[in-house]
């Protein structure tokens, strides 16, 4: 049986066992759906120019909705979000604002600031922070002065505008607590934390995703206003899927009515088919068009308009709530039962819920229940032994990968040839982006690795969101694991989608590893072992694993390749571009992960092989297979060049030309470092309960003398000889780690470097045909524009390899225990094991977040506001890498997608 704990585990259980749906209503809208690929229908792919910021607020999307600390149900039919004006802003504030991939001087970047602070697994209670300037917000400055700065200048953030100064803008808190599976209660908290009297327009909004436009489905939900109780205004919202839900809204806010249609006059210069537009709010607050807004009261887009005034330091709170119960059946705050409905759903719900129109007593007690709730539910994960910044930072990390959940939808046929009631798309687009997975329809809630900037999924992003998501939710993790694997995401070839610029693309293939490791943590946290689960991802990993062999190692060498894999920047060349210099590349991370994924394969076969012999013979295949990658890795290439320098003691990729010449891209990189992936150790008194298994491992080993150079059997237990199958020998691996934990090349006081420091003054140049091409240390943002210039691997530290790095580290000291010891960092006196190296590791890149002695966050840098503020100082931003000399956050600023794997290092390892 599971372990229930608190009462969220409870309601994780009746979700698991389909009692009831708590995850139907999440945080799912997008931060970003304007400038992504899917609402793109230009003929060459320029889906930023195609859709932008300024059509956002009148142009409805196709595929999906995006709004500031909003929620949606799992199919974003009905839409909840906030819309603001400060009086002084152009445009109403309705979604965040950011710059494009070639506005930014270092790519796409949000211009905003914003917090998850909290939520639990089935958002049962959730709380988000936006900060609001009072000021004008500085949209064109903001543009201006990021497109003046060149690659090798820092971005240029919101902050710097001054906007802020004096403390001159609001603290917006945004708060949800499910009295029900279909009962939300809202609360918003507006802070002057400005030294004047300020004005704040606030306008909660409701709407629907538009379903009826586009020729397919005319079914046209409705909403409108209808007779309320005494204290608050009410909207009954009627949806063909959901039947009927009701918004009440405490006080007595206006009602504002409009439609979710395009503004075709003001976006293409046509005549509108309705007088009333999805930019109506807009229209009505700022420029005063009392014609805008539907004086009927009804359409399919609403908000709630309160103009709120705050002295300086007060602060107001507004409530409404999103039920399916009645209200008109539920008028008796009076009394400690709960108040006649006319939703059936309603009969058996508990006392504490509070009657529809109670805005008082018992909607407070509610969210103090379920803050209390999440305490418990977090209190179970978080380690007791660690200081109270730790846990917040923990809690901060989960909370922010949950609110990163986003309904995604995506149909490419569909996308390709349009919709009927909308003008054909070019005939281009069947020679561009996505041409080959016309199979793809996404119609789900994925993890994404951030909202604004990476508003859709990506393959090996995702396969590290839920090593961490399943501390909190295993049920979830895996969720996204099948979901990835099955035939509507999965290509016919058995390719996985790597994100939707270009699904074709080549990521890491790290399913099998987080298959592997989301079942054990499951067993741990719950005691039981999901094996269905693990033998329904391993039979489609084995379509993908063929796909990997016959599409990146073309002619049998065990030697692969793959592109760029994830690693943007990190070669001298573009990867995944035909090379300059003709031939091809033998990449020793494209092997690396064969080598692991491998093993991973095999792990899992051995698992499943223990209750059902038939997995034996498929064990003994990937058995053999590592053994291959690693003879031909260590021994020879495809071209009799190994890819191990003896000299250098390092991996390197080797370049093969077309004149048949091999040469080592000679740069100390993570591509060398990926080898240590590849571990794993085999126990004897497992491998004797696999007769089958037993008998054809030994026939291999005593017919391939070379055998023993690859696999350690050095090492014994009771049982038997233990054996380490590694693409790293134990000599080689004294000599990669010696510069790995070298403070001048990898080791930095916050993890492991993407590039080496000797880099920094020894560039790495190829010449070729008269062109000079070259790899510097960069341990901050990129100078080049490679993959769109924001990301960048040429020497800041990045959080998915140096996890794997540590677990790797982890498994050899497993095997090796105390015969394996080095300095570190190298050339210090320190003699450490394996397990220690590891741990350093890990509270090195714990260190980026956590407060040192001083009182400050590495993350931060020199921005002092989040150093010493009060309203500040306590908020974490989970970025997507980190300078590799001070370990200030970089990239994407919302990335807990797989930098929350520091809540996961922070539980296994502590501070």
């Amino acid at each position: 049986m599971p372990r229930l704990q608190t009462r969220e585990d409870e309601r994780l259980e009746e979700t698991r066992t389909r009692k009831k749906y708590w995850k139907r209503w999440g945080p799912y809208l997008s931060e970003r759906q304007w400038g992504t690929v899917r609402e793109d229908y230009s003929p060459y792919g320029t889906a930023w120019e195609y859709f932008p910021h300024d059509h956002a607020r009148s142009r409805v999307y196709r595929w999906g909705e995006d709004g500031i600390g909003g929620i949606s149900d799992r199919h974003q039919m009905i839409c909840f979000g906030l819309a603001m004006w400060n009086g002084r802003d152009p445009i109403l504030k309705e979604r965040l604002f950011g710059l494009t991939g070639h506005q930014g001087n270092h790519g796409e970047d949000v211009k905003e600031y914003y917090f998850y602070l909290d939520s639990t697994p089935t958002h049962s209670y959730m709380r988000m922070l936006y900060k609001y300037p009072q000021a004008e917000f500085p949209y064109d400055a903001l543009v201006a002065e990021n497109g003046r700065r060149d690659r090798t200048q820092p971005e240029f953030e919101l902050m710097e505008t001054g906007v802020f100064a004096e403390n001159r803008y609001f603290d917006v808190f945004v708060e949800y607590a499910k009295a029900d599976v279909e009962d939300i209660l809202i609360k918003i908290i507006v802070v002057n934390r400005g030294p004047e009297l300020a004005t704040l327009h606030l306008l909660p909004s409701l709407w629907f995703r538009n379903t009826w436009s586009w020729g397919k489905d005319d079914r046209r939900p409705t909403m409108r206003k209808v007779s309320e109780p005494d204290n608050c205004h009410c909207v009954e919202v009627q949806h063909w899927q959901y039947g009927k839900r009701w918004l009440l809204c405490a006080g007595q806010p206006q009602l504002l009515f409009t439609e979710n249609q395009t503004n075709y006059e003001r976006i293409f210069a046509t005549q509108n088919p309705t007088p009333f537009v999805k930019d109506a709010f807009h229209e009505y607050l700022i420029h005063k068009n009392q014609a805008a807004i539907n004086p009927q009261q009804t359409g399919t887009k609403m908000a709630a308009y309160y103009p709120l005034t705050l002295d300086p330091g007060d602060s107001t709170t507004l409530k409404l709530r999103l039920t399916d119960i009645d209200p008109l059946g539920a008028k008796n705050t009076d009394s400690k039962k709960v108040s006649i409905v006319s939703s059936p759903a309603h009969a058996g719900r508990s006392e504490k819920i509070p009657a529809a129109n109670d805005f008082g007593t018992g909607f407070d007690d509610l969210f103090e229940l379920r803050q209390k709730e999440a305490d418990d539910f977090y209190a179970c994960r978080v380690p007791k032994d660690i200081s109270e910044d730790a846990r917040s930072v923990m809690r901060q990390a989960l909370s922010g990968m949950l609110w990163s959940k986003q309904f995604y939808h995506y149909d490419v046929l569909t996308w390709l040839t349009g919709d009927p009631a909308q003008p054909p798309p070019p005939e281009e687009r069947w020679n561009g982006r996505n041409k080959d997975w016309t199979q793809l329809y996404n119609d789900d809630i994925v993890s994404m690795p951030d909202k604004w900037e990476y508003p859709w999924y990506a393959a090996w992003d995702l396969a590290f969101h839920c090593v961490s998501l399943a501390i909190i939710d295993p049920d979830f993790a895996k969720e996204q694991l099948v979901l990835l694997l099955r035939e509507w995401y999965m290509n016919p070839s058995g390719q996985l989608p790597a994100y939707e610029w270009a699904f074709s693309d080549v990521n890491p293939p790290v399913h099998a590893w987080a298959a592997w490791r989301v079942y054990k943590i499951e067993r741990r946290v719950r005691g039981v072992a999901d094996r269905a689960f693990l033998e329904k991802v391993f039979h489609k990993l084995l379509l993908n694993f063929t796909w990997w062999v016959n599409r990146k190692d073309p002619d049998g060498s065990n030697i692969f390749q793959g592109g760029f894999l994830g690693l943007d920047n990190i070669g001298v060349f573009d990867r995944s571009a035909p090379l300059p210099t003709g031939g091809h590349l033998e990449q020793s991370d494209g092997t690396s992960w064969m080598g692991m994924y491998c093993l991973n394969m095999l792990a899992i076969a051995l698992e499943l092989a223990q209750e059902d012999p038939a997995y034996e013979d498929i064990a003994s295949k990937f058995f053999e297979h590592f053994v291959y990658i690693a003879h031909a890795m260590n021994n020879f290439g495809s071209h009799a060049k190994s890819l191990w320098d003896e000299e250098d003691g390092f991996y390197y990729d080797v370049l093969h030309l077309p004149n048949g010449e091999d040469h080592f891209l000679k740069i100390r990189s993570m591509v060398g470092l990926i080898p240590l992936f590849a571990v794993e150790t085999l126990e004897p008194e497992a491998i004797d309960k696999l007769p089958g298994f037993k008998r054809r491992m030994q026939w291999f080993i005593d017919n391939h003398p070379d055998v023993p150079d690859h696999i350690d059997m050095s090492q014994t237990s009771p049982r038997g000889t233990r054996l380490l199958l590694s693409l790293v020998s134990k000599k080689q691996l004294g000599r990669v780690l010696s510069r790995m934990l070298d403070e001048s090349e990898f080791l930095s006081p916050y993890g492991i470097r993407a590039l080496s420091r000797y880099h920094k003054d020894h560039p790495y140049e190829l010449h070729f045909n008269g062109t000079v091409n070259s790899v510097n240390y960069e341990p901050a943002e990129s100078a080049t524009g490679t993959f769109g210039g924001n990301s960048n691997w040429r020497g800041p530290i990045w959080f998915p390899v140096n996890y794997l790095l540590v677990e790797s580290l982890q498994k050899y000291h497993y095997y090796y225990g105390e015969d394996f010891k080095l300095a570190c960092p190298t050339a210090s006196n320190n003699q450490a094991n394996l397990w220690q190296v590891a741990a350093e590791i890990s509270r090195r890149l714990t260190r980026i977040f956590l407060r040192d002695d001083k009182g400050r966050r590495a993350v931060y840098g020199g921005t002092e506001i989040f150093q010493s503020d009060p309203y500040w100082r306590d908020l974490v931003l989970f970025y997507e890498f980190f300078h590799g000399d001070n370990g200030a956050g970089l990239g994407a600023n919302h990335q807990t997608g797989w930098t929350g794997l520091v809540a996961k290092m922070i539980q296994q390892s502590g501070e």
